[in-house]
């Protein structure tokens, strides 16, 4: 059953760039909007009409498919029209900037801006120099909100809550915007956070988030209730930041063996792309305690309510300004 806040709650953001600077009640919010757009999904029909005559691009200049697909989807969902935009297939191979093409896009009249950039802050950038809404769809090692979203709209649906909850992090931390903005969703709607790898691995800022930090997997996993495996990722790696791939699975790689001494209700979780056999082998990712590809069903509903949130606090600070400007 969805649990709806009170009309009183009034969602203010045009844009959605991270999830540092939310309130509980916020992101609670969204969780909430997610629930009722999930019920879209069982119809016979999966439409509604709520952006119908809007119009969505996707400005992903890094790779992708669960994200940009699921974005589309969502806008499809919700009746907009979607303009895929990519690197190569436009004038940013040619020089433009990222600014001008986002201010040439908008001139022609699209309303909401998904991106994914390599340098964090793009999102930002973005949000200062054009009027449409901008939501971050990843950028550099920063957020990854609509990611960190689903995770927790997922531990939510299976945990009931999340006061008392130790929730796991495990592996590459620090080249991690999803890691980042499941730490501001998790550590602010209650649970415990627990970062787990080695400490190449670590943000050297380490101490001054909201966490606890373990260099051993085995010394805390009797411990968790949710463990959220973090993709290894190679193609950000500098240098070697342990001895081999063998090494690294068998002292942070979720096995079979280390889920027999795991709590037997332990969530296990994995944004993916999955390097199976690394960082979680096969029998546990499609065992009986993954919600994986229950991550990836409640992203659609989780970007829908994003989308249609965005794009209603737009259209309310349209209509404050048209009366401010009356009066």
């Amino acid at each position: 059953m969805a649990r709806r806040r009170t009309d009183k709650f009034r969602w203010r953001h045009k844009h959605l760039l991270g999830l540092r600077d939310l309130r509980r009640g916020e992101i609670e919010h969204i969780l909430d909007t997610a629930e009722g757009f999930e019920e879209i999904s069982t119809r016979s029909i999966k439409k509604a009409p709520v952006l119908r005559g809007k119009v969505v691009v996707n400005m992903f200049f890094e790779d992708s498919t669960r994200t940009r697909n699921s974005f589309t989807l969502a806008a499809n969902r919700l009746s907009a029209d979607v303009i895929e935009f990519t690197k190569t297939a436009s004038s940013v191979s040619k020089g433009e900037t990222l600014i001008d093409t986002a201010r040439n896009l908008e001139a022609m009249g699209i309303d909401i801006v998904v991106i994914r950039h390599g340098a964090g802050g793009a999102p930002k950038l973005v949000s200062r120099s054009i009027n449409a809404c901008v939501v971050n769809a990843g950028d550099g090692f920063n957020e990854h909100p609509t990611q960190a979203l689903l995770d927790v709209y997922t531990i939510r649906k299976v945990c009931g809550g999340f006061e008392g909850l130790k929730v796991g992090i495990v592996g590459d931390i620090a080249h991690s915007r999803v890691a980042r903005s499941n730490i501001w969703a998790l550590s602010k709607l209650g649970a415990q956070v627990i970062l787990i790898g080695p400490p190449t691995l670590m943000p050297s800022c380490v101490e001054q988030l909201p966490v606890r930090v373990s260099y051993s997997l085995d010394a805390v996993l009797e411990e968790l209730d949710v463990i959220n495996m973090l993709r290894i990722q190679f193609e950000r790696l500098g240098g070697n930041p342990f001895p081999s791939v063998r090494e690294y699975s068998h002292f942070f790689g979720l096995t079979v063996d280390r889920m027999k001494r795991a709590k037997p209700d332990l969530v296990v979780m994995h944004p993916g792309p999955i390097n199976r056999g690394l960082e979680i082998e096969s029998e546990v990712a499609d065992g009986p305690n993954s919600v994986i590809l229950q991550q990836v069903a409640h992203g659609l509903a989780v970007r829908m309510a994003v989308l249609f949130l965005v794009h209603q606090a737009a259209i309310e600070e349209q209509r404050e300004h048209r009366q401010k400007h009356r009066g």
